[in-house]
């Protein structure tokens, strides 16, 4: 059993939120906001280092990290790039001691820290080496990759690849983590979304 491994998290919050018209990392979500929330759950899961990968709102990112143990690292690719290639930013930043990585995204404030902590025992209980939370058979988010993996992903084309191609290709090698909560699916692309999701929406 790996007790001590380290886990790392990258954040992907570079997005620019063109259908929700404004910077939604940033909206309010409970007494923090979107991305407040994001790291919260991720520290009080006990995730080692936490990796949030900015881009148009950087700096009302970062302001709003202020008190947080994560780190920001601004894309500067971020209008032209596609969700790999802040990827691979935030996999440059993780130390060394890190041995897995969670990938999540910057617009799900719902992720729930029971389901981060269940993705990293599976890890610890050396279940797999990639891991993706499964609810009612459709694959969800965040997802927990083995170091081994990285330099694979480093070494990715981002005009021809995605990372639904890497999963593909992995696609004998993953472990499929069940959940009971439809909150590893949703995430928030419109005002919509967020009016709906949003604490204390009736």
């Amino acid at each position: 059993m790996l007790t001590d491994t380290q886990i790392g998290a990258v954040v992907l919050a570079a997005g620019m939120s063109r259908r929700m018209g404004q910077p939604k990392q940033v909206l309010p979500w409970g007494k923090t906001t979107v991305i407040g929330q994001v790291v919260s759950v991720l520290e009080s899961a006990g995730v080692n280092q936490i990796i949030v990968v900015t881009g148009r709102a950087y700096e009302l990112v970062e302001e709003a990290l202020q008190g947080t143990t994560a780190q920001c690292v601004y894309n500067p690719l971020h209008e032209t790039s596609e969700m790999l290639t802040s990827l691979k930013i935030g996999i440059s930043r993780l130390n060394e001691t890190i041995q897995a990585m969670l990938i999540v995204l910057g617009d799900q404030p719902q992720i729930e820290e029971s389901t981060i902590r269940g993705l990293i025992d599976e890890y610890r209980q050396e279940k797999g080496t990639l891991i993706v939370p499964s609810y009612q058979m459709r694959r969800g988010h965040p997802w927990l990759v083995d170091r081994k993996y990285w330099q694979e992903i480093l070494q990715m084309d981002e005009e021809r690849e995605s990372m639904r191609d890497f999963l593909r290709n992995h696609s004998q090698e993953i472990t499929y983590y069940v959940v009971n909560t439809s909150t590893v699916l949703a995430d928030l692309d419109t005002p919509e979304d967020y009016q709906q999701l949003r604490p204390g929406n009736p």
